[in-house]
């Protein structure tokens, strides 16, 4: 069968997360048993009133169409939340309910782009993010930073990113894969720069905005430049805060022409989110928040476990993060050395294979991040998993020379 694919297909790769869980589960089903870090999820239920919230959203008959920017319902309880929660204020004609959030990331990068224009990705980043870009005719520029910096875009290093073609930067705190959060100082200076360039639109990806630890605090750039707003999308969703990832429901708020655009794209692809699961949506935005805490407390006590245990591994170095659910070590201590077999670790996904054949652990390399001789673990599982899946990776270690 000879099929003509598109051009642009031909530059795409794989979701390495997607990939990655694929892969494991290939692994189990031929009688392995792994431990996996690479899941971008929580790993406990969806909270029994949002599935009622659900049920009963089916037996009131919302088995049919909405509207393509959402259900007025959930519109409202978004506007409702980003008041309550983040201090913005939005009209429900600001705002879009999609299929997830990553299908609005996807529209609004489809709905913008022309051939050739770029769009700065900081690094490290969401492994989706370059692809999303590159399917739409975009170039993705990546800007670079550092463990040192706590791997922040630095002001200096999106200045030197920014030409005249480019569309958008996007902005991605509480920060997957590194838990990064940025601090109120850190996004004046990065707003203070795209002040200078009214060309760059701003895309606030803050999906994990509800897990952070410690003293750190989640704030969107328009809290710090609400001059930005008539240019900046704001991304969220159920997904991580209600562990409804399944549900597929995200939401963007941001300019009229912008959200308008949005809808006429939603209108010819997807036509509208499962109107059930925007039901359930509005329960978990407008009631209790009591299991969000709860996550973020579980999520805290995992973290500081995995953290711990993995900088005991020799060769292994792990900071902190200050969010989401993600660790992301370097490895920069185990390259060069030897396997039992007498192969060289030359590479984080030399790491990465060597961890999950030999101690059936699986995680993900830093290289499909942007960022080489780092891999990154997902503590959105138990305690006993990490501790586990911990000391499993220590003992294969051993063995290097």
């Amino acid at each position: 069968m000879n099929t003509q694919l598109s051009i642009r297909l031909a530059k795409v790769k794989p979701s390495p997360s997607i990939a990655a869980k694929a892969q494991v589960d290939a692994l189990r089903a031929a009688g392995r048993k792994i431990i996996d870090f690479t899941l971008g999820e929580p790993d406990f239920a969806t909270p029994a009133h949002i599935v009622q919230g659900g049920l009963d959203a089916l037996a009131q008959g919302h088995t049919r169409y909405t509207g393509s920017a959402g259900m007025p319902a959930l519109r409202r309880a978004i506007a409702a939340k980003f008041a309550r929660e983040n201090r913005l204020c939005f009209a429900a004609e600001n705002i879009i309910v999609g299929v997830g959030a990553k299908n609005l990331i996807f529209n609004a990068f489809a709905a913008t782009l022309n051939e050739g224009d770029e769009v700065i990705v900081p690094a490290p980043f969401w492994v989706s993010y370059p692809d999303m870009v590159l399917m739409n005719g975009g170039t993705p520029v990546i800007a670079p930073s550092s463990a040192a910096s706590g791997f922040k875009l630095s002001a200096e290093a999106l200045e030197a990113a920014i030409t005249p073609r480019t569309r958008w930067l996007i902005l991605n705190t509480p920060n997957n894969p590194t838990g990064a959060v940025y601090t109120a100082d850190e996004l004046q200076a990065l707003c203070a720069v795209l002040r200078r360039h009214p060309q760059v639109w701003l895309m606030t990806d803050e999906i994990y905005e509800h897990f952070v630890f410690g003293q750190a605090q989640h704030l969107s750039p328009l809290n710090v430049a609400p001059e930005l707003a008539e240019r900046t999308l704001v991304v969220n969703g159920v997904s991580k805060a209600y562990a409804m990832t399944g549900w597929r429901i995200g939401y963007a708020a941001g300019p009229v022409s912008l959200i308008k655009a949005l809808t006429l794209m939603a209108s010819q692809t997807t036509t509208c989110p499962s109107a059930m699961a925007q039901a359930a949506a509005v329960v978990a935005l407008d009631g209790e928040q009591d299991c969000v805490r709860a996550a973020c407390a579980l999520f805290e006590t995992r973290c500081d476990r995995m953290v711990q245990l993995l900088n005991e591994i020799p060769g292994i170095a792990c900071a902190w993060p200050d969010g989401a659910f993600y660790v992301f070590p370097s490895v920069a201590g185990l390259l060069g050395r030897k396997t039992p077999a007498g192969h060289v670790l030359a590479s984080d996904m030399d790491v990465t294979l060597f961890l999950l054949d030999h101690a059936g652990v699986a995680v993900i390399d830093g290289s499909s991040y942007g960022m080489p001789a780092h891999l990154r673990l997902s503590f959105a599982t138990s305690v006993d998993q990490i501790e586990a899946g911990c000391a499993a990776m220590r003992s294969a270690m051993q063995a290097l020379s």
